[in-house]
This record gives structure tokens, C-alpha cells and sequence, in this order.
């Protein structure tokens, strides 16, 4: 008879969190330059993949999903992130294209939160990252149709096989046209920080078409 493990006690689940906050009177005026010091700061830190974020889409009817994607690029433009175009979130974002992503850095204490639309990125773009992929990875993204059923990992590992004969290590694997990248531009943009008691630091970077960006601290 197989053993239950122990559930452990969640409500007792807690810890303090005692770092630095932040103050409106140290951070960046423009929401693009305190991610990046944050961002710094995670890679400083030594956080395993620091660019994993989770990204949150829906459909016209509302109905939320969540999935953790990776960063690959990001400037005054928005924030970059590559998939297969047929994928659940693909298919969500051209019927909805208005996103979230949160890069939750833990073990500094620290969140980001982005709201906004997302947009298409160019084939040349989408090109020009694919081409810099491990060649595994570029197999991959021709072996699976991302999100559809398939009957065993087996299918996959044959998939992959036919590709690795198709084009062998050293060869050029082009862009399938089934993949591409998408680009979240922020109307809002979130940072937190852990503080004492559970009053943490909330600072909110709202888009304003007059004057860029207005900052306002939201209750904890």
C-alpha cells in the first residue's frame, strides 16, 4: 500500500522579507530603465533564468490561460518573445491581443508586472533569432506543432529523427512558417518589492500620452 506523503500546513507558510524596497525618490523616471537595473540585479545575483517570465493571455470571451515563455529581446519598443504560431497563446493573442507578463524574481524579493497589447513581430525578425538557436532547437520547433494532441513522445522522438536526417548538424534549418515572435508593448508596468510586515512597495509606471509616463505607489 502506497504512503500518502505529509500535506504540509500552507496557512503556516511564510517568510519575512527584509531587503531593500523601493523609493520613488531612487527609481527611474521611464520603467524601461529601472527594469534594466533590475534586471542587472537578477543577473548579478546569479537567479537561474532570469529573463523566464510568465505570460498570461485570454480569449475574446475571457477565459485566462498562464504559461512561463522566455524574454529575448526588449527596448523602448516592448518586451520580445518568440513561439509557434499555432500554439494556445498564438491563437489567443490574434484573437486578443492585449497580455500580461510577470518576471517573478523570488529570491530577490522582487516582481514585475507588464499590461498591454502585443503585436506581431516581423518575418525578418523572427528570422534573424531563429538563425542564432542551437541547431536542436531549431529541429524542435519543426517537431512540434505546439499545443495539438498527439498520441506518444515516441511520435516526437520520430519527428525529430526524419529532421536530423533531413538536415544533419552543420546545415542551414530554415524558419518554418508556423513560428514566429510577438512583442508586448506596456500601457502599465509594475514593480514590487518585499518589505516588512507585508507592507511592500508597489510602484506603477502608467503610460501617459502627454508626459510618458506617470508613476503612482499602490497600496500593498
Amino acid at each position: 500500500m502506497t504512503a500518502h506523503p505529509v500535506r504540509p500546513d500552507l496557512a503556516a507558510m511564510r517568510r519575512s522579507y527584509a531587503r531593500e524596497g523601493l523609493d520613488e525618490s531612487r527609481a527611474a523616471r521611464d520603467p524601461l530603465e529601472q527594469f534594466a537595473r533590475w534586471f542587472h540585479d537578477a543577473l548579478a545575483a546569479g537567479l537561474d533564468e532570469p529573463n523566464a517570465m510568465v505570460l498570461a493571455t485570454a480569449t475574446p470571451a475571457g477565459v485566462p490561460s498562464a504559461r512561463t515563455v522566455l524574454l529575448k529581446g526588449y527596448d523602448a519598443a516592448g518586451f520580445a518573445f518568440y513561439t509557434n504560431t499555432g500554439s494556445q497563446k498564438a491563437r489567443e493573442l490574434a484573437a486578443n491581443p492585449q497580455a500580461a507578463l510577470v518576471f517573478p524574481w523570488h529570491a530577490l524579493d522582487r516582481q514585475v508586472r507588464l499590461v498591454g497589447p502585443t503585436r506581431p513581430l516581423t518575418r525578418d525578425e523572427a528570422a534573424g533569432y531563429f538563425a542564432s538557436r542551437p541547431h536542436g532547437s531549431r529541429l524542435g520547433a519543426w517537431a512540434s506543432r505546439q499545443s495539438s494532441v498527439i498520441a506518444s513522445r515516441a511520435q516526437l522522438e520520430e519527428r525529430l529523427a526524419e529532421l536530423e536526417a533531413r538536415w544533419p548538424e552543420g546545415t542551414e534549418v530554415p524558419l518554418p512558417d508556423f513560428w514566429g515572435g510577438y512583442r508586448l508593448v506596456p500601457e502599465t508596468v509594475e514593480f514590487w518589492a518585499g518589505r516588512d510586515n507585508r507592507l511592500h512597495d508597489r510602484l506603477r509606471y502608467r503610460r501617459d500620452g502627454a508626459s510618458g509616463w506617470v508613476v503612482e505607489r499602490l497600496a500593498p
